[in-house]
């Protein structure tokens, strides 16, 4: 091997990375400052140029094919996170590498067409990613089956009770009022709505593109009885008619695609009546705009694009709606990561018996590709809270923690029935 040596000893600065190539051959980099050691084993040897020529998505593919593999990797994974720890302290190193920067400006070019999402393709994107099984999430998530950040107030919090905190974090930014009228836009397997409906005396619409998230979520409904305040649909939110005092959506603007992102807010816009309150909660970055990495765009989230604040305000501006708090969270999403990776590994046998290996050392990498961007990178989260006119929500903040303190005393009542519910309705 003459290339993959020259690239590592040129990108490893902190931590040590040994490579044995495939006919036996031994080389090191890296060792200038501390941090991650890690040893890892080339198989094929076309990966010496091929990794080279396309680092970010080559090694990813290695490593799901079982061509790159990490010597003594820890309990129950096969090496990703020590492999992917050891890339993200250096990354700065690996970005400036030429042909890093001839891929990402490749895919700047064509990142508008990646990422258009008209509804028939959107729906090719969701059955993509979110059918491929609830028993697949029941798996590695909480009870509740929230598949976004969870908002850990201490670090010390279960997930469930972490998740449990952001559910109620936004319900008190919601200032929900008895009566109102309520869309969950990106609804999941329910959680959000069925916690709304609880913790006010609220009608909550969730729209989902699942199919398999929707049988759960209504199934979760119909057990908890509430199926006369809480309705959920398999519509896209650019097709919904109706108005509503509030609307929600978490983890789904990362799925409109920068094409789509004025749009989208327009339409949140459309959906408010008077008075109308919105929380959007996306995955972000610090950074200015950039593209997918390749394997997430490929095997993982086809159309997806996390949008940096600049285009999600510049989106928002066009909208006439008021920006009326904006609140970043830096490292929720690594801790809830960390939390997932743990239960996918500890089942690890199981879901691969469902699908294979190479699934399962795919969303290994995937696991923990995406802490790694939330631990050391530039990935965040936001919440937005829009409202229709300036004063539709208190001018300072002081009404969030009492709401939340009330809520609080309410979730004694309900929440076992609602995380119970899952899994009534999964069977």
């Amino acid at each position: 091997m003459k290339h993959l040596p020259k690239l590592f000893r040129r990108t490893i600065r902190k931590g040590r990375l040994i490579l044995l190539g495939p006919d036996g051959e031994r080389h090191e980099a890296g060792g200038a400052e501390p941090g991650p050691e890690v040893t890892i084993r080339i198989h094929d040897p076309a990966l010496d140029w091929k990794i080279f020529v396309n680092p970010e998505l080559k090694a990813a593919e290695a490593f799901m094919d079982g061509t790159l593999t990490v010597e003594s990797p820890s309990e129950n994974g096969t090496g990703a996170w020590e492999l992917l720890e050891l890339f993200f302290v250096n990354k700065r190193h690996f970005d400036l590498t030429p042909n890093q920067i001839l891929w990402r400006g490749l895919a700047r070019g064509v990142r508008r067409s990646a990422q258009n999402n008209p509804v028939a393709r959107a729906r090719e994107n969701v059955r993509h990613h979110y059918d491929l099984g609830n028993d697949l999430y029941r798996r590695f998530l909480c009870d509740d089956l929230q598949y976004s950040c969870a908002y850990f107030e201490s670090r010390n919090e279960t997930l469930d009770e972490a998740q449990t905190a952001k559910k109620r974090h936004i319900a008190a930014k919601l200032c929900l009022e008895p009566g109102q009228r309520v869309l969950d836009i990106g609804c999941g397997w329910g959680g959000m709505a069925l916690y709304l409906a609880h913790a006010a005396d609220v009608h909550v619409t969730g729209v989902t593109l699942s199919e398999e998230q929707l049988a759960v979520a209504r199934a979760r409904a119909e057990a908890l009885g509430v199926t006369d305040r809480v309705t959920f649909r398999l519509q896209d939110y650019r097709d919904v008619p109706e108005t509503y005092d509030r609307v929600v959506s978490v983890g789904m603007l990362e799925h409109v695609g920068i094409t789509q992102l004025t749009a989208y807010y327009l339409k949140v816009r459309d959906l408010l009546g008077a008075g109308g309150v919105a929380l959007i909660h996306s995955i972000s970055s610090k950074a200015p705009p950039g593209v997918t990495s390749p394997f997430l765009r490929k095997y993982i989230f086809p159309g997806g694009y996390a949008p940096s604040l600049s285009e999600a305000a510049a989106s928002l501006e066009k909208s006439g709606l008021w920006l009326t708090d904006c609140e970043i969270w830096r490292v929720h999403y690594a801790e809830t990561l960390l939390e997932w990776r743990r239960r996918f590994q500890a089942d690890r046998a199981a879901i691969e018996a469902m699908y294979d290996e190479t699934f399962g050392r795919m969303w290994e990498f995937y696991l923990a590709a995406c802490e790694g961007a939330f631990r050391y990178g530039a990935s965040n989260v936001f919440q937005m809270q829009l409202a229709r006119e300036r004063d539709d929500v208190p001018l300072t903040r002081d009404y969030i923690g009492p709401a939340k303190a009330a809520l609080r005393e309410r979730e004694a009542a309900f929440m076992p029935a609602l995380l119970a519910s899952t899994g009534e309705a999964l069977g």
